[in-house]
């Protein structure tokens, strides 16, 4: 590769899926050789769009993509795209190739070692868990060793030793390195500077420093913006007050009214634009159903060790207001306890008769990615009433643009705001939880979590992310690896 320290440059580029919704608006930014960046901005702003700019599998309306000459680009994806769950472990990262390596095997066990993953390589994909695809996804761009990493939400399902492995890697790598996350402490790990999209004016604004610092600037520079403006608009209304009060004088008078018109000029054109915070969404309720005293009796548990399953007895017998969390390492049956419980297809537990179950699932399996966000939130209400969901919809960032859009094309971050409005709709009975944090912008976080700690129903959650489960009081915990000795 050229030795030129710019490795991607953005040159007045403009790009949108539709023509009046521009994610990009001549925007222009670069990223240096051999630097570790965040990407960051607000749910559906289009930080995985940039990405697809950079790789080519989308191209600006106007403005050029400069790359250095030479240089190769591989993406971790946010999740496995649902062709792949029939392929096996060595063929999927065989689709990392152009031309297959004759000792690809070898390249796969020495990129799986580097995300602390093991298994066989002819196991199926659809096989592991939401944890062990994060890996798989993150293994199928380092194995290319490219030099522009683009990492899209890579600590999603990842427990503390998988994100500790991928810290260390991302400190260690040689080459550039571009990530989307919302986890503020692993960013703050590696961040040596930060590209913001702003979804209000679609320009990419550049910093130095780490991720917390630059989210402590920008309001900062908000907090500056706004008094200054604040002192300018005081300074006009004077001036426009005594303009009114000498323009009918005559004389020196309306001398001195023109000079203030003058002054009221200067000052409108040093008004600077604010630039506007993310928004966040406001605090919420989920409702919960009325429900007899017992909600979820659980008598057994499947959990798997080094790949095998092993039946383990509990005793759970679980009522209105008990909040319980689900604990263990990547693999070991988490999200599959938490699926057979979902559809009543775990012969060791019984959902009473009437429970109306929301669940979570971390790939958003459960929507229907054909209708649009409307449709979804209208399928959760027994008389659908469209006032009630666009109010619903408004308050979870979905516009009247984004509710008439198909659930597969929002960002997977609208995608999980949109299970909460759907929850807020639906009035569950009981709330199934699993990795509710993934792909939510850090801001939305402590709403979130108020939410969940005050509902009034039945709760099961499984979540790595400890500063949220923080917030949140648990009646239980089931530590999945204890059961097993």
């Amino acid at each position: 590769m050229s030795q030129n320290t710019t490795v991607v440059r953005f040159e007045n580029v403009t790009f949108g899926y539709t023509e009046g919704n521009r994610i990009l608006d001549e925007a222009s930014f670069s990223a240096r050789k051999d630097t570790k960046y965040t990407l960051m901005g607000q749910n559906g702003a289009g930080k995985s769009t940039i990405f697809k700019l950079i790789t080519g599998e989308l191209s600006p309306e106007r403005g050029k993509i400069h790359l250095a000459p030479g240089a190769t680009i591989a993406t971790a994806k946010q999740v496995m795209h649902r062709d792949q769950l029939g392929h096996t472990v060595r063929e999927y990262l065989a689709t990392a190739f152009e031309d297959v390596p004759r000792n690809l095997d070898k390249r796969i066990q020495d990129v799986l070692e580097v995300v602390d993953f093991s298994t066989p390589l002819d196991r199926l994909i659809g096989e592991l868990s939401g944890g062990q695809q994060a890996r798989l996804l993150l293994a199928h761009a380092l194995i290319q060793e490219p030099d522009i990493l683009l990492l899209d939400e890579p600590t999603n399902n990842l427990d503390a030793d998988g994100i500790g492995y991928l810290t260390a890697f991302i400190l260690m790598y040689p080459k550039t390195v571009l990530v989307i996350s919302h986890d503020a402490d692993f960013l703050n790990s590696f961040t040596e500077g930060v590209f913001h999209l702003d979804v209000f004016t679609g320009k990419v604004d550049k910093y130095d420093g780490n991720y917390t610092d630059v989210v402590e600037e920008i309001s900062a520079r908000v907090e500056r913006d706004r008094a200054k403006n604040a002192q300018l608009l005081k300074t006009i209304q004077d001036r426009k007050d005594k303009v009114n009060f000498f323009a009918h004088k005559g004389g020196k008078m309306r001398k001195l009214a023109s000079k203030l018109r003058d002054e009221i000029a200067d000052a409108e054109e040093n008004m600077v634009g604010v630039k506007r915070d993310d928004r966040t969404i406001p605090d919420f309720v989920i409702p919960a159903q009325e429900l007899a005293e017992v909600v979820l009796r659980i008598d057994g548990v499947k959990v798997i060790l080094n790949q095998e399953p092993h039946q383990a007895k509990v005793e759970l017998v679980l009522r209105k207001n008990n909040h319980v969390l689900i604990k263990g390492p990547n693999g070991i049956g988490k999200s599959t306890l938490l699926r057979s419980l979902a559809s009543g297809e775990n012969p060791d537990a019984v959902i009473s008769e009437g429970v109306k179950v929301g669940y979570y699932q971390q790939d958003f399996s459960g929507l229907d990615f054909s209708e649009t966000a409307y449709e979804s939130l209208a399928s959760m209400m027994d008389v659908p009433d469209e006032e009630t969901i666009r109010r619903t919809g408004s308050k979870f960032l979905l516009s009247r643009d984004e509710l008439a859009t198909p659930v597969g094309a929002l960002s997977e971050g609208q995608k999980g705001l949109l299970c909460f409005a759907r929850f807020v709709l639906q009035e569950p009975g009981l709330l199934i939880f699993d990795e509710p944090t993934n792909h939510i912008n850090f801001r939305h976080l402590p709403v979130i979590a108020k939410a969940i700690d005050s509902f009034k129903g039945c709760l099961l959650l499984v979540s790595h992310a400890e500063e949220f489960v923080s917030q949140i009081t648990f009646d239980q915990e089931l530590d999945l690896s204890r059961l097993i000795k």
